[in-house]
């Protein structure tokens, strides 16, 4: 499902036009991103958690040269699936 059909589903579950779905799907996205940014978690009971890891530096091998290189600390988000969507999806 793109974010096309995405939208299209929300709008018929709740009942409302195409056009407010997005306006709705786009502020969640901006919403969960900015906090995700901040390095707040977003705990979303039944369904799950976005957060945000922490990788550390290390080193890796070019696939094409086989040299070593350094690979920088960096920070990438993460969803948890919760207990009840994990269930739902068996």
């Amino acid at each position: 499902m793109n974010k096309t059909e995405f939208v299209d589903a929300v709008a018929k579950n709740a009942g409302v036009t195409k056009v407010d779905a997005n306006k709705v799907v786009a502020a969640v996205i901006e919403v969960v991103t900015k906090s995700l940014k901040k390095g707040e978690a977003i705990q979303i009971t039944g369904f799950g958690t976005f957060d945000v890891v922490k990788r550390a530096a290390r080193k890796g091998r070019n696939p094409a040269t086989g040299k070593e290189i350094k690979i920088a600390a960096s920070r990438a988000p993460r969803f948890k699936a919760g207990a009840v969507l994990k269930k739902s999806v068996k």
